[in-house]
């Protein structure tokens, strides 16, 4: 235990202390490699920080987080020094927490929930949480002890932390679990597109490793058919879990869509997002190509979108070498919907950004290779009074220009797809839309024993929402199988 340092125990720490963020890379430094930006805190910063949380009664931060996470449990430990004990509270109740700290938008989750915006900055809660996680990785303190077996088997199939964390809380409660996707690597698509500047690949393989010693078991590199059907699936398990990231990204309605050189965001991220290779495509769709060399090098890249995706193309095209990157979005800087410190980082790493413009056509050469995209200037319409919605705009007419370009990156955001198309949920009840399964409150599907979450459930939507489905699947689980055990048991 480490004693608290004096302006630790101060009642007024939320005010004395500032706010403090995580050490960051210098953008010169950063931008010529994929490593991840951030540093962590030291111990002392780390109980500075956690003693400005004043412990109210009603905590926000626990109702902004969508895991439910019990913050000022952990946070009072921090404050006090007691480190190894508020990363076993954290850790048994946070799911992948090292992961979800470097992901989560808290700026618009817990720390926006915090009761002390408004007089003072919020507590930095994922600096706090990834400095705990990582100290206790690092020494080895992350318990990934097996229980007795309870002799029940658990399918998961897809391997997005969604599907991750499922198939951890259930190893943790004794049962065989096996991990089925046709990736080549654990992670799904949200990994295999996730720059390494965001989350280095070890931090996932890592996980991975503790979760193969609490004895589950990864078979990739599967392919969707009569080898991962879900009759053979139930046949085989006891109980099964389904987490495909069935989504397709938007497209864009315009003239000179199909030039080569207008590409996919996640065409463009499974090409160049890390040093990696790439992985294999493991979606029930194929991702549409553009046809062409995505190599941004020495090229003029222009991004459409104000979401993370976008931001994650605009930072690794700049960092592949791209000659100029610019960014299209269609409203005012305030209405991104990608993270505020994501936007930080490319502004920081020399991304442009043009506001409030919308693409209305790609130009081509005579080889019908990109050459400029062509864009409307737009205005913002009043708002229509809706709490939390985002005001629509309008194309002005005549208020034209170009941006040269030999690269145009689709990043418009994703749309569920229709689930009849997927031979391995065939037999299972879907809503009106066609596009989620029927779900109950413990993830159950209209199939016994069968259940679902993430895309397949919510749609497209935040990493947490699929961590969330997948522990409150692991419950439903338990309690599913519970229930068929002999009364003398």
């Amino acid at each position: 235990m480490t004693s608290p340092t004096p302006a630790a125990t101060s009642k007024y720490a939320w005010r004395e202390i500032p706010q403090l963020g995580l050490p960051k890379r210098p953008a010169r430094e950063r931008i010529a490699d994929f490593l991840e930006v951030y540093g962590l805190y030291d111990e002392r910063t780390a109980q500075e920080q956690a003693a400005r949380c004043i412990q109210c009664p009603n905590p926000g931060c626990v109702n902004g987080c969508p895991l439910c996470n019990p913050i000022p449990d952990w946070i009072r430990l921090t404050a006090e020094g007691r480190f190894d004990e508020a990363a076993s509270v954290l850790g048994s109740n946070a799911s992948l927490a090292e992961i979800c700290a470097r992901l989560c938008p808290g700026e618009r989750l817990c720390e926006e929930s915090c009761i002390l915006n408004g007089r003072s900055e919020p507590v930095a809660i994922r600096h706090i949480e990834q400095f705990l996680m990582e100290r206790a990785l690092a020494a080895g303190l992350v318990d990934v002890a097996t229980p007795p077996p309870l002799g029940k088997s658990v399918a998961v199939v897809g391997s997005d932390p969604g599907a991750l964390a499922c198939a951890d809380e259930l190893a943790g409660l004794g049962y065989s679990v096996t991990v089925h996707d046709s990736t080549s690597s654990a992670g799904g698509l949200l990994f295999a597109t996730m720059p390494e500047f965001k989350l280095e690949k070890s931090v996932l393989e890592r996980r991975v490793a503790l979760m193969r010693k609490r004895g589950v078991t990864f078979r990739l590199g599967r392919s969707f058919g009569p080898e991962l059907s879900l009759e053979r699936l139930r046949s085989e398990s006891d109980a099964v879990y389904l987490a495909l990231d069935c989504r397709q990204p938007r497209t864009l309605d315009v003239p000179g869509a199909n030039l080569s050189g207008v590409v996919q965001a996640l065409e463009f991220l499974l090409e160049h997002c890390s040093d990696a290779p790439s992985p294999i495509s493991h979606s029930p769709s194929p991702i549409p190509r553009g046809g062409a060399n995505t190599n941004p090098a020495g090229k003029r890249v222009v991004v459409l979108g104000g979401g993370d995706t976008a931001i994650d193309c605009a930072r690794t095209a700049a960092r592949r070498g791209a000659r100029e990157v610019t960014v299209v979005y269609r409203r005012e800087p305030a209405e991104m919907p990608c993270t505020p410190h994501e936007y930080e980082n490319a502004v920081e790493e020399g991304i442009r950004f043009v506001f409030c413009a919308a693409p209305i056509e790609f130009l081509g050469n005579p080889a019908q290779e990109l050459a400029a995209v062509r864009c409307a200037r737009t205005r913002l319409v009043p708002a229509s009074g809706q709490p939390g919605q985002r005001r629509a705009f309008e194309v002005l007419p005549e208020a034209h220009f170009e941006l040269p370009a030999e690269i145009a990156i689709l990043a418009l955001g994703f749309d569920p797809m229709p689930l009849a198309a997927i031979p391995l949920l065939s037999g299972l009840a879907v809503t009106a839309s066609g596009t989620s399964l029927v779900v109950d409150n413990s993830q159950q599907t209209s199939l016994p024993g069968v259940f679902a979450g993430g895309v397949l459930t919510s749609g497209p939507g935040l990493m947490l929402y699929a961590v969330r489905d997948g522990r409150r699947a692991a419950k439903g689980i338990h309690a599913f199988l519970g229930s068929l055990q002999p009364a003398s048991m």
